[in-house]
């Protein structure tokens, strides 16, 4: 019982930490960021160390593997995949259903299925729920790592990445709108590594 309560209460602390940092970056500001940053570079700084400035890329795959190896175990032990799948077949079956009733004018199995949507609603909610709470549990592990490369590249903005096709870049020259190139590699290693994981861990599969 004291069990788990201590797990209940736990889980909330972590959630409204969690929380709080998907806000706060927005809230604190430069300093409020910077400072994070400079505290997660206690444990950062020694990875640059040994790897070099120059293999910063080598650092940012490292942490893109570290975010994409944390995000799906959370998201496998955290969401009801089988209420996903379920749901997502229900909602195929519904809109479906609904589309033929409204092509053949069929009045009377439009109001019922109406009446059908808001009952569905229930499990929708359920599940929006389910993935919100990863992400507040995944944002406490990748938003200071976050923080800490965009202050590591503020202070090397000279840093660069050679790229195939487009040769070297700068790391904090923009590639689309304000996406920095630094961004662009963290986001496409991270992708590609979530692939290999969620595949050898078997996650989701809706």
């Amino acid at each position: 019982m004291v069990t788990a309560h201590f797990k209940k209460i736990l889980e909330r602390f972590i959630l409204a930490l969690g929380i709080s940092l998907m806000f706060g970056i927005l809230l604190l500001g430069t300093e409020g960021r910077e400072a994070i940053g400079t505290m997660v570079g206690t444990v950062m700084d020694p990875l640059i160390s040994a790897v070099g400035e120059s293999n910063f890329h080598i650092v940012l795959f490292i942490m893109a593997g570290i975010t994409a190896l944390y995000a799906s175990l959370i998201q496998k032990y955290t969401i009801d995949w089988e209420l996903m799948r379920s749901t997502q077949e229900k909602m195929k079956a519904f809109q479906k259903e609904f589309r033929e009733a409204q092509l053949s004018q069929n009045n009377y199995m439009v109001k019922k299925l109406e009446e059908e949507r808001s009952k569905m609603m229930g499990d929708q909610m359920e599940m929006s729920k389910q993935q919100f709470k990863p992400m507040a549990y995944i944002s406490i592990i990748s938003l200071p790592l976050f923080m800490w490369a965009y202050h590591f590249i503020s202070l090397h903005e000279a840093a660069s990445l050679t790229f195939p096709f487009w040769g070297e870049v700068i790391l904090v020259d923009t590639i689309i709108g304000p996406i920095q190139y630094w961004i662009f590699w963290y986001f496409i290693t991270s992708l590609a590594i979530s692939q290999v994981v969620r595949k050898a861990l078997n996650i989701g599969g809706v």
